[in-house]
């Protein structure tokens, strides 16, 4: 991570993965656990660090970690014994001190600042305390857990009773998520894409925040639906099965490789009511389609605040200068994609992040510049007191999703 500081997490691990295909399942998944550990206290080690007088280098924190969360009868030397050439080198005398003064230590101290303990940067917490007030702690606590593994039955092929079967059938047992009607909620890191119900199409993997998010969009059969940041498709997938795979539904993009491997996916699930586009600079697709699609979701590009759970590292590299610019970003989308609504149809404002600004405060600025929209008086059928005032707000603690905001705005003329 400190090598490639803008790189994902994820992505430095699936290279290194594969780089070192000598390496078992096994040892992929307990390397894979210590890491994402050491990325979801990485504040935490540093201040630990910094009081013992220690640099805190990668090898210092993982080193860190193992003394201060030890698993029963283990000590960190235990995994610094050199076996063979891929082995770490043992513990120098130095790093023995180091992990016994700082065994039996709780990991959080009283003389922990705030935004340490909660493992943010500074400059983010005031924003955190603006959105979750006395709550925060909580909030935080359970950002910083383990992600659900949820998955999205495609009602055009099968039903929710039906893939909970076929699932189990491969040894995964599934559950019904208490917010989305399609969802399941498969407990632990399953390998559900080895499954029959993955491979024919019959599941996808879908947050179920992210599945409210095609809730509130609302496509129905017949209409003319566009996913204006679509991404790899995930929430064109799931409209094209609200709509029955009937009427039109266009996926927009500016990545051409997403878009690609969308392909895959809408083809695997069957629907075939829907095209891709891919948005270049100087493209008139869109001024010629002005007020022509009746739902139009923009899935608009944020900090991604509400998917700490999976990506902790996230916490680590966001800036508040990348906070300006996604802000930017999203006003401009907003004012492309809301052209394309026609009068009487719908705008579908989403993020994953928590943020007042990039959410609340982002809709409140677009409707004093739009005056023909407005906070849609009803919405979907969700679960109860999920919307207010035509907006969604999730999150780990209150709902057991990722972090999503949804807004649904109505154009009146």
């Amino acid at each position: 991570m400190e090598a490639t500081p803008r790189r994902p997490a994820d992505a430095v691990a699936n290279a290194f993965f594969r780089e070192r295909r000598y390496i078992g399942g096994g040892d992929r998944r307990a390397i894979s656990a210590r890491v994402w550990t050491v990325l979801r206290h990485w504040r935490h080690l540093a201040w630990w660090l910094d009081r013992a007088g220690a640099a805190a280098t990668p090898r210092a924190r993982l080193i860190a970690a193992l003394a201060l969360m030890p698993q029963p009868g283990e000590a960190p030397q235990d995994l610094f014994v050199s076996q063979d050439r891929y082995a770490p080198q043992p513990l120098s005398a130095a790093e023995r001190d180091l992990a016994t003064r700082l065994r039996g230590q709780a990991m959080v101290h009283p003389d922990m600042p705030r935004a340490v303990r909660l493992e943010v940067p500074d400059w983010l917490l005031p924003r955190l305390e603006e959105t979750f007030g006395a709550d925060l702690d909580a909030e935080v606590a359970a950002l910083a857990g383990e992600a659900t593994l949820d998955l999205r039955v495609n009602l055009l092929k099968t039903t929710r009773a039906e893939a909970a079967r076929l699932l189990a059938a491969d040894g995964i047992m599934a559950e019904p998520t208490g917010l989305s009607p399609w969802g399941l909620r498969v407990p632990g890191r399953q390998p559900v894409t080895a499954t029959a119900a993955f491979k024919s199409g019959l599941v996808e993997i879908q947050d179920e925040g992210s599945q409210i998010v095609v809730a509130a969009a609302d496509a129905r059969p017949g209409m003319r639906v566009l996913d204006y940041c679509a991404g790899a498709a995930g929430k064109t997938l799931g409209m094209a099965m609200t709509m029955e795979n009937r009427g039109h539904i266009v996926a927009c993009d500016v990545s051409e490789p997403r878009l690609e491997g969308a392909v895959r996916r809408l083809r695997r699930a069957g629907v075939h009511n829907a095209e891709r586009h891919l948005l270049v600079p100087g493209d008139r697709w869109a001024r010629r389609r002005a007020a022509s699609f009746d739902r139009v979701l923009v899935d608009a590009p944020c900090t991604g605040t509400g998917t700490w759970r999976r990506n902790p590292d996230a916490r680590l590299r966001l800036t508040e200068q990348d906070l300006a610019e996604l802000m930017a970003k999203q006003a401009d989308i907003l004012a492309t994609a809301s052209a394309l609504v026609r009068p009487g149809g719908r705008l579908v404002y989403a993020t994953c992040s928590i943020l007042r600004e990039e959410n609340q405060d982002r809709i409140a600025s677009f409707l004093r510049a739009s005056p023909h929209f407005r906070r849609a008086e009803t919405v979907p059928d969700l679960a109860p007191d999920l919307a207010q005032d035509g907006m969604i707000a999730l999150s780990p603690l209150r709902h057991g999703t990722d972090g999503f905001f949804a807004a649904i705005l109505e154009r009146t003329a």
